[in-house]
């Protein structure tokens, strides 16, 4: 049998098939189906900023009167019944950690410095073995040069680093002049990995209210084209872990990303559509792949489609457009 077993943020699993976060993994319920089906780490729901800014209080107090996070934690209402915000967040942690054996990696979702960043430390002392800093910001200010916009995530992730012992991830955005400074970066800066790419959610026009609308709609594996060729790219040329985020549907769908240089791949929508036990079925898909082409570990494919490695770079940069345009064929009169 072909032995799965990868390295993430410095982090041994026994596959590179994680469990993004979503509302399977914002409960115990969920997170035990998903080990059972042999994810090899889970990504928690993430804690916003504003949930951090606007509640806690009655947590701070106890924990500068010198409780333990257990003893912090321990008379406070349970997760499920407490609903959302840094209390019933950092109990989830806690119950994650005691109730799984695969890693918990914990996520903060903000785009400020503050003090909420603290969190990060907090996060850590609930159990979480790892946190993602999803960063979810675009900037609508015509007055905000990019070079700005930029320097703010490299400055957010240097503060939260600075608070952490435990690795951290960083969900990028894919609306960047230069991916591949940004993430030298913040990989400089403390980043132990990056998740490429964070799936921003597009509004949508009502034409008869005239109303912008809330809209969520699933991947699918067409997506992944986009992670696929920057993990190419950044592959051997950042020393951050490298995740592959959006489009990982199927088998295939994981050994392109891993192909491609990826160190893990992360499925949400497939999850949300398939059930957690989708993971026994791609973790099979894998393994007969690799099986089938004679490889016996992932260190023998991983980066093998990369960029440094394949005999056409340049078709990551251009992808061969005029080639490519021109191969489709021209529609027939109707």
């Amino acid at each position: 049998m072909a032995d799965l077993r990868t390295r993430y943020l410095g982090l041994d699993l026994r596959t590179p098939l994680v469990a993004s976060a979503s509302p399977l993994t914002g409960t115990i319920d969920g997170l035990r189906r998903l080990e059972d089906a042999g994810a090899a780490a889970v990504v928690l729901p993430s804690l916003f900023e504003e949930e951090v800014r606007g509640q806690a209080r009655e947590l701070e107090r106890r924990l500068a009167g010198g409780a333990s996070m257990a003893e912090a934690l321990a008379d406070l209402p349970d997760p499920a019944e407490h609903g959302a915000g840094p209390v019933a967040y950092l109990k989830l942690v806690e119950q994650a950690r005691a109730a799984l054996s695969v890693p918990v990696i914990a996520s903060l979702n903000g785009v400020s410095l503050g003090g909420w960043t603290r969190y990060a430390a907090l996060l850590e002392q609930a159990g979480a073995d790892a946190l993602e800093l999803n960063v979810y910001y675009i900037s609508s200010s015509p007055g905000r040069s990019g070079s700005e916009v930029e320097l703010g995530y490299v400055d957010l992730v240097r503060s939260v680093r600075r608070t952490l012992r435990i690795p951290l991830a960083v969900k990028m955005s894919p609306y960047f002049s230069s991916i591949i400074n940004l993430a030298g970066r913040l990989a400089g800066v403390g980043a132990d990995g990056l998740v490429l790419f964070n799936r921003f959610y597009q509004p949508d026009l009502d034409v008869e209210a005239l109303e912008v609308v809330a809209c969520l709609e699933l991947s699918t594996s067409a997506e992944l084209r986009l992670p696929l060729r920057w993990i190419a790219i950044l592959h051997g040329q950042v020393s951050a872990s490298l995740a592959a985020s959006t489009g990982v549907h199927t088998a295939e769908d994981a050994v392109k990303a891993l192909l491609a240089g990826a160190d893990v791949v992360m499925m949400t929508s497939a999850l949300l559509r398939h059930g957690p036990g989708h993971v026994r079925t791609v973790e099979a898909g894998v393994r007969a792949w690799l099986a089938r082409h004679g490889h016996h570990h992932l260190g023998e494919v991983r980066g093998r489609l990369s960029q440094r490695a394949v005999r056409d770079p340049a078709a990551y940069e251009r992808a061969n457009y005029l080639r490519v345009l021109a191969s489709h064929p021209a529609p027939a009169d109707g």
